[in-house]
């Protein structure tokens, strides 16, 4: 049955956006329209959460001094993963993995505190708070492209000190940096392998049917 399908056109819109997503960190100058932004806002609202929880808060960075001191933390890490990267540590140092002082609007995605009271859905998965900010930034991310606009998530970062600098309420946590803002081109594909970093894994290695590791069987087309 097919009564609920959206007209072929706007299908082919809800895909097209999936497939051209991209974590972008090249950005250029300019404001992102304050009307626009709020779209984006509220589409991240609209994301789903076990248990209804909403356990999103986003924190508008307008401060260039805090956004200064962001991007230090940021670099910070940098390194550090370079470092832990070993034999690739000069591959991460010459790639580039955020664009905080680049982009239009810097936003901050963190979980809110007061987490433990949800039990609905996180009993034996209590991750699924995490879960539920990772769709709502994914909603985000999904209208930036569709409104021409870049995202990066920049998740290089040591949370505790960025809960500080941000005076975060205890129990509550920073999951992602946000870039978001207008760019010259979008990738032609993810970053990270146009670099040679890693590709792209084919779906027999995803999908697996009645136990792992076991080959799916789809039906024809």
């Amino acid at each position: 049955m097919t009564e609920h399908r959206y007209r072929d056109d706007d299908r082919a819109a809800v895909y097209r956006v999936i497939r051209e997503r991209r974590d972008m960190r090249h950005f250029r100058s300019g404001a992102i329209d304050p009307a626009v932004l709020q779209r984006l806002l509220d589409a991240a609202r609209l994301a789903p959460s076990v248990g209804y929880m909403q356990p999103w808060r986003f924190i508008r960075i307008t401060d260039p001094a805090l956004r200064g001191a962001i991007h230090t933390l940021v670099t910070a890490e940098c390194e550090g993963t370079a470092e832990a990267c070993g034999e690739r540590a000069e591959e991460v140092r010459r790639l580039k993995l955020e664009g905080i002082l680049e982009c239009g609007e810097l936003l901050v995605a963190a979980l809110a505190e007061g987490r433990e009271r949800y039990i609905l859905g996180r009993r034996t998965l209590p991750e699924m708070d995490l879960c539920s900010v990772a769709c709502a930034i994914q909603n985000l991310w999904l209208a930036a492209r569709a409104e021409g606009l870049g995202m990066g998530w920049v998740s290089l970062f040591e949370p505790d000190d960025l809960a500080r600098l941000l005076n975060l309420p205890e129990g509550a946590r920073p999951v992602a940096v946000l870039c978001l803002g207008h760019v010259d081109a979008f990738y032609s594909e993810p970053l990270l392998e146009t670099v040679g970093w890693d590709t792209r894994r084919p779906a027999e290695e995803t999908l697996f049917e009645n136990g792992w590791g076991r080959p799916a069987k789809l039906p024809a087309p």
